[in-house]
């Protein structure tokens, strides 16, 4: 099939270079812009509390007050705020209210004291108003964004005169900096990848165009990948998050080079022994097609297995992943053969070296060494993998937003100041919400209930009830003692506060309680279900690929187990960097499916390149421990490079500047480097080679088929060679 399919390539290959870039001018020219959200109530199914909270309170509150922006006040250069400035703010917040008329803000700045200013802290340093979100308005959206822009402007225009420092923060504003950060870290992120990639290209291959063409690849397949993506969320609605364009920029580059480096290894392999570029060409895709192809179906599956997730963020970055990954799979089995069959050997210039046999001095000696003891090979590695996954166990997931949030920004430092002179609650009120349909419920039920969450834990202060215009549901405001995007708000409203409000809720009454800490408890919820889920049928699926792909029942078990102990492995590292060493309360909660997004699905990229090659190597006549060796000292070099270059592109995450990109960047560069060199390099071949002929039951792929070439494979280089 794969080597029908390269004669079809080499032969047209001018078009289908050509339909490639037609392809692309296609889809620049008419898909639509990929946009994504932060609203975290849209990533959650209508059956959580929080979710119903909100939507009892869209229905029956229309006019209920939800914070867009907090705006923080001092002096400059420090210093009380005197009764002059104080007039002075009621001043501003007049004079910026006709400004407020957008679709996102309401026109007027709340003022919380009861002297009608905003508040004064304490020690009368800082003072804070609210400006709420128009009906109707998300505060997530593209015009929000605008809207936050035009704010700062308007109140630095206000302020440049006065003595007073105003900086806003809340919700939009903090979106407004994430989404400016993000395209920071996007254009910091490209470039580091792209430098990285052509960098070691160069030192592997000495060539000029090797090194630019995953540069061209990846720039064709990420314009039609990002359109297709962009359509298929159009269709679907499926909703993505600011990461994902960051994070495609990494798999495309990293993935797309895995594979052309796939092809290219055996394409040189080939040339070496005097085939003609057409015929190396299909000869190398032949050979690595059915790798490529495999490697890159179990990584499209592990995605969209995302499909089953609770949490509508990664429904829709499982798709766009698996979108990217098929999109960059057909171009690394046409448009890349097509391209290395144009170029011909002019692909390897200036450099001759690619001409000479490589020695291989370091792979063989591993090669010979995994030959020689797998038991001793199979322990070493499989044991340090199992000892740091055993700090996998003491992950503690975190939804403290906050921490992710840009350092150095104006809503980070404002927020900041807001939390070091207020009660932390006091930015965000928690709403509960108790739906009276059909009940009738009196004066003293409410105010037992209110009294009930005021002294639930985590509660400083309880407001309401107000009541709807038909009194069919009543609300209330609950000011934490904790900042509410915390894990200890989380915690309380998860714990003591629904229970507080369910338990003394009036008969017939059902209460919800939701704001942001309901909404991340069941976000919490939602993910503990997905890993029961998610993972389970993305294993399955993959078993199932390896079967088909190794015509075996036995060995695609022990290549999962290997996948799986390098994802714990991966985990338990992190957690040692961040948790044990770092001092983080806790990683980012969506950690472990990232990990297992890129780990699990990659990893099992190198351990099918590694499993294939000891395949062919068995189909040569090497008994089991031969063809480990072989394998290793083939394979090795390939999946050393790949997993360099993969795991540099994610380290270049690292640049990102904020907890959740960093610790991601961190764990999912040091998660290839393990499934690359520890598991695929060493307890992969030395378990292979310690089952031997039983690891290929019932097909017993490792035999020589009718029409395979008979003798071994050359020492040197591991092309086929017929004696």
């Amino acid at each position: 099939m794969f080597a029908a399919l390269g004669r079809f390539v080499t032969r047209f290959r001018w078009y289908v270079i050509g339909a490639w870039l037609l392809l692309a001018v296609l889809v620049t020219a008419t898909a639509p812009a990929l946009e994504s959200t932060q609203d975290n109530s849209e990533f959650l199914p209508d059956h959580y509390e929080s979710i119903q909270a909100l939507q009892l309170q869209e229905d029956k509150f229309s006019d209920a007050f939800s914070p867009g922006a907090i705006l923080v006040i001092e002096r400059d250069g420090g210093g009380k705020l005197t009764a002059a400035d104080q007039a002075e703010v009621a001043t501003i917040a007049e004079e910026l209210a006709p400004e407020l008329g957008r679709k996102t803000f309401q026109q007027l700045v709340i003022a919380q004291g009861e002297d009608g200013r905003p508040n004064l802290s304490a020690d009368g340093t800082v003072m804070f108003a609210v400006i709420p979100l128009a009906d109707g308005a998300t505060g997530y959206d593209t015009q929000a964004i605008d809207d936050a822009k035009d704010l700062r402007a308007d109140i630095k225009e206000l302020t440049k005169d006065s003595d007073l420092d105003v900086r806003a923060t809340g919700a939009v504003p903090q979106s407004l900096d994430s989404q400016e950060s993000s395209e920071d870290t996007l254009l910091i992120v490209g470039i580091a990848t792209i430098v990285l990639i052509v960098g070691l290209l160069a030192l592997i291959f000495r060539s000029v165009l090797i090194c630019v063409l995953p540069v061209v690849v990846v720039g064709i397949v990420s314009t039609i990948a990002t359109g297709a993506i962009a359509w298929a969320n159009d269709v679907f609605d499926l909703k993505a998050d600011a990461s994902v364009q960051q994070i495609l920029v990494v798999v495309l580059y990293g993935v797309g080079t895995d594979y052309i480096l796939f092809f290219l290894f055996r394409h040189r392999e080939r040339l070496r022994q005097g085939a003609s570029v057409r015929d190396s060409v299909v000869h190398s895709l032949d050979r690595a097609g059915e790798a490529i192809a495999s490697a890159g179906g179990a990584v499209i599956v592990a995605f969209m297995a995302l499909i089953l997730s609770s949490l509508s963020i990664f429904r829709a970055i499982g798709p766009a992943l698996a979108i990217a990954v098929f999109v960059t799979l057909l171009a690394a089995l046409t448009l890349v053969p097509a391209a290395v069959s144009l170029l011909g050997k002019a692909l390897f210039w200036p450099s001759k070296s690619w001409q000479k046999e490589p020695k291989h001095g370091t792979f063989i000696k591993l090669g010979k060494a995994v030959g020689q003891r797998p038991g001793i090979t199979a322990l070493v590695s499989g044991g340090a993998m199992t000892v740091l996954a055993i700090f996998a166990l003491s992950f503690n997931p975190s939804f403290d937003f906050n921490s992710s949030l840009p350092e150095g920004v104006e809503s980070t430092e404002a927020l900041e100041t807001f939390q070091e002179h207020f009660s932390a609650g006091a930015a965000e009120p928690v709403p509960v919400l108790v739906d009276a349909e059909g009940a009738d419920v009196t004066d003293d039920q409410l105010a037992a209930f209110g009294k009930a969450l005021g002294e639930a834990e985590g509660v400083d202060s309880v407001a309401g009830p107000v009541p709807s215009k038909d009194r069919t549901a009543f609300q209330f405001y609950l000011t934490l003692s904790d900042d509410p995007v915390s894990d200890a708000a989380q915690d309380n409203v998860a714990g003591p506060i629904r229970d507080a409000a369910h338990q003394a809720a009036p008969d017939g009454t059902e209460a919800y309680v939701g704001g942001t800490p309901g909404i991340f408890a069941d976000m919490s919820k939602a993910m503990a279900r997905d890993y029961k889920v998610v993972f389970p049928v993305a294993a399955a699926v993959i078993l199932l690929i390896l079967a088909l792909l190794l015509r075996s029942l036995v060995a695609p078990w022990f290549l999962m187990a290997a996948v799986g102990l390098g994802f714990a492995a991966t985990l338990g590292i992190t957690v040692i960097a961040f948790q044990n060493i770092g001092g983080e309360a806790g990683l980012i909660f969506m950690l472990p499916i990232y990990i297992y997004l890129f780990v699990t699905a990659l990893g099992t990229d190198y351990n099918i390149l590694m499993i294939a090659r000891l395949r062919e190597e068995a189909r040569e006549g090497r008994d089991p421990h031969s063809a480990a060796a072989q394998a290793v000292t083939h394979a090795g070099p390939t999946i050393a490079a790949a997993g360099v270059i993969l795991a540099g592109t994610f380290a270049s995450l690292m640049l990102g500047g904020n907890t959740l990109i960093v610790s991601m960047g961190f764990a999912l560069a040091v998660g290839i480097l393990i499934v690359s060199f520890v598991m695929s390099m060493f307890f992969t071949p030395a378990l292979t080679s310690l089952l031997g002929h039983a690891a290929w039951w019932p097909g017993h792929g490792d035999e020589a088929k009718d029409g395979d070439n008979a003798g071994h494979a050359d020492d040197t280089d591991g092309v086929v060679l017929t004696k």
